[in-house]
């Protein structure tokens, strides 16, 4: 089969690989769609050990199951694999699973022409979800749980808060699509790549802007999202939230310091870590996703997989639109 194989540190090759085989309890997919995560590019740069090349990446995934208990239905992809015994795992908590792995992490993922995945992790979609649109089901779960776990702690319905969003990547400008459908009465969405902005501020649903020359005005805002997850934007999320308020912390760029601990203390401002997300998450994600509820995708962009490597180079230059989607 093909598939997109990283092989080092800002390197990806194109090439034939080893058809997978399913063993007991895993069914073979064909896959149609696969998108490129964040993550994905933490581990092209070669910031991720866990990632080890040579290695297939890829964990946004739909497609058509070959065999298994689900052969010739069309499915999008839970990509975490976890033990279903433990105590987090029971309790509807399978991404606190002390023994979780995720496809593309430790084991082969799906920029290829076929991947395998426990059968338990395949969900059935609907004819009326086309195959690009079910691989944001990944990317959508996130940003739903993130905005979940604020809702568990915000002192006021999220629809009257004004919020901030760090990023304008795809779990960024999700979790605002998703913000905005929940009625919020100020949206704002910070993003440095200049491609990005001009197709963020073409939406025309929230304020967007680049925060090296401006801001929505620092110690205003009841919710503050990083999506990027860098030193500079913890430090930006530590300024503009207001007392009282919540900093919700998605992104993984990077663990330098810049959380503001004393302003956290003397503010009761909440800080929350997310991890990826539930069933719950993804089968809210997909329907979401079937019933178009977060509006067009102009900025989704789908390319054949063969130009895998050009497409990870044009995310790298910021270049791209927020999501691409290869299609083997």
């Amino acid at each position: 089969m093909k598939a997109l194989v990283y092989t080092g540190t800002e390197h990806l090759e194109f090439r034939d690989e080893p058809k997978p085989e399913a063993a007991h309890g895993e069914s073979l997919v064909k896959i149609i769609s696969a998108g490129i995560c964040g993550s994905d590019m933490h581990a092209w740069h070669g910031h991720d050990a866990r990632r080890v090349p040579p290695m297939i990446l890829g964990h946004e995934l739909a497609g058509v199951v070959e065999t298994g208990p689900l052969q010739s239905q069309r499915v999008a992809i839970n990509p975490m694999v976890t033990c279903m015994s433990c105590d987090d795992c029971r309790a509807g908590n399978p991404n606190l699973c002390q023994q979780r792995d995720l496809l593309g992490l430790l084991r082969a993922g799906g920029y290829a022409e076929y991947a395998v995945a426990p059968d338990r992790n395949l969900i059935p979609i609907p004819d009326t979800l086309s195959f690009e649109h079910a691989a944001l089901m990944e990317p959508l779960a996130v940003s739903l749980h993130a905005v979940r776990l604020v809702e568990r702690v915000l002192t006021r319905p999220i629809s009257e808060a004004n919020v901030a969003i760090l990023g304008g990547g795809a779990i960024g400008l999700l979790a605002a699509l998703v913000l905005h459908q929940k009625g919020v009465r100020e949206l704002h969405i910070a993003e440095t790549s200049t491609t990005r902005l001009e197709l963020l501020r073409s939406m025309n649903f929230a304020n967007c802007y680049d925060p090296r020359s401006s801001s929505p005005g620092e110690g205003r805002m009841h919710v503050v999202f990083d999506a990027v997850g860098s030193g500079i934007t913890r430090q930006t999320a530590s300024q503009l939230v207001r007392q009282g308020g919540v900093i919700s912390h998605i992104g993984l760029q990077d663990n330098e310091p810049g959380l503001d601990v004393r302003r956290i203390t003397l503010q009761e401002i909440t800080v929350l870590g997310n991890y990826t997300y539930n069933d719950q998450d993804c089968t809210a994600a997909l329907d979401l996703l079937d019933r178009q509820a977060l509006g067009d995708y102009p900025w989704l962009e789908c390319r054949p997989l063969s130009v895998g490597p050009q497409s990870f180079r044009d995310i790298d230059q910021g270049i791209a639109p927020p999501k691409i989607i290869l299609l083997p």
